[in-house]
């Protein structure tokens, strides 16, 4: 398959066009939220949208599909989930084996090689699919080659009913039948998070189709008489945003119960961590000789090859991965949103010594994609990383995070999220 320079890549380097229709965007925050986004939250975060769209190739984003519903074959094999179990925490064992819920919103992120796409990481509660989904409609062309690209202007409502119909089928795959009365979006402090704007357009977007919703802060969350409770109300399903994935902290403790008892549906939730998110999947997922062993097909293989090549750091492997440091990043196992991971060339001495203590995975380094842009009439380079929001295998929109730095902060000029446009 040809990953030959293209269009897209031409665009990315030398169209400086600003999509982003800001007013527009306004309308449609405050219309999506139901008037509860004020002027000034958005304020605070200047950088969680880009002015600008990232373009990619369809052989690219076909590919990148492939790989995603390969991943998602993969976990369903027997010899996968055995191996998954046995490291999965002890939260995530008991509906382990069940068929549970899916988990709303996957995240599969890549960078965009000369090669091809290559997966550096899958992610159990995604953040910005609402955002991403009012940023679509909000988007302009100003010259005529990006307007030969874009696809007709984007409508909320499609994402509703795509949204809509996933929660709904978590519902049903928990034996539920109807919709949930209640639902919660639960985070740690919500209202202290960079992502908080999105929990108002979620609490909208339940209510908009007859649901209560409520924000919750975890730790308030009460489980009492067979029922979890936020603010002395029963909840029946939970949009869980926590990133203490495997709920072991003392303040999660009625909520993992609610969960483990059937009470409540809880998507994402430990076991769907378990199969898909913990960063030692990786090293199965990407070792071609274990997955032919497995019966993985042909062309799944193949899929599979995009998967960047990961293995486990332990101390016997200790002289061997600082010898190869310099091409590869290193990223804790339980770790979210970039934290304490280490490009190797730039590792001191002082952190390899707690890495090669285990804990860490080391991955292939693969560069981000790049994205030129304009600020103040000079022409920058933004890192991109590429995500294809997912369930059941299906795709439910593709953004781009624009950024400076090692990970993607929603702290740099020009960056945030971004559209991205298939050529």
């Amino acid at each position: 398959m040809s990953h030959t320079p293209s269009i897209a890549n031409a665009l990315n380097q030398d169209c400086f066009c600003i999509t982003l229709d800001r007013d527009a965007l306004h309308i449609s925050l405050l219309e999506e939220s139901g008037n509860s986004l004020s002027a000034e939250m958005m304020q605070e975060r200047p950088h969680l949208f880009s002015n600008t769209a990232m373009f990619m190739s369809r052989v690219m984003r076909d590919e990148m599909v492939r790989t995603v519903r390969a991943i998602e074959a993969t976990v369903r094999l027997p010899q996968y989930r055995a191996l998954v179990q046995g490291w999965a925490p002890a939260s995530a064992q008991v509906a382990f084996a069940s068929s549970g819920a899916l988990g709303v919103f996957m995240g599969y992120d890549f960078h965009l090689s000369a090669e091809g796409p290559r997966l550096i990481e899958i992610n159990t509660n995604a953040g910005g699919a609402f955002l991403n989904a009012v940023l679509a409609s909000a988007q302009r062309a100003c010259c005529k080659e990006v307007e030969l690209c874009m696809p007709p202007r984007v409508i909320p409502a499609h994402f509703d009913a795509l949204f809509l119909a996933m929660f709904r089928h978590e519902w049903q795959l928990q034996g539920r039948t109807g919709l949930p009365a209640r639902v919660a979006i639960v985070d740690d402090q919500p209202e202290e998070q960079y992502l908080y704007p999105e929990f108002r357009l979620a609490q909208q977007f339940f209510q908009r189709h007859g649901m209560e919703a409520v924000i919750a802060d975890a730790s308030a969350l009460v489980y009492e008489g067979g029922r979890l409770l936020a603010n002395g109300a029963t909840i029946d399903m939970v949009y869980n945003r926590v990133v203490d994935f495997a709920l072991e902290l003392p303040e999660h403790a009625a909520l993992l119960q609610a969960w483990q008892d059937d009470a409540v549906v809880l998507t994402p939730n430990p076991a769907v961590h378990a199969l898909l998110a913990d960063k030692r999947n990786l090293v199965l997922l990407s070792d071609p000789e274990l997955l032919a062993g497995w019966g993985v097909g042909i062309a799944d293989l193949q899929a599979l090859g995009n998967v960047l090549r990961t293995e486990l750091v332990t101390p016997d492997k200790a002289a061997d991965l600082w010898a190869r440091r310099k091409k590869l990043f290193f990223k804790p196992v339980a770790g979210y949103g970039g934290k304490a991971v280490y490009r190797g060339e730039k590792l001191t001495r002082g952190v390899w010594e707690d890495i090669a203590r285990g804990g860490y995975v080391a991955q292939e380094y693969a560069p981000p994609s790049e994205r030129m842009i304009k600020i103040d009439g000079h022409c920058e380079a933004r890192k991109a990383d590429i995500r294809l929001y997912a369930y059941n295998g299906e795709v439910l929109l593709t953004a781009a995070r624009l950024y400076q730095g090692q990970t993607t902060n929603f702290r740099t000029p020009g960056g945030g999220f971004a559209p991205v446009y298939t050529l």
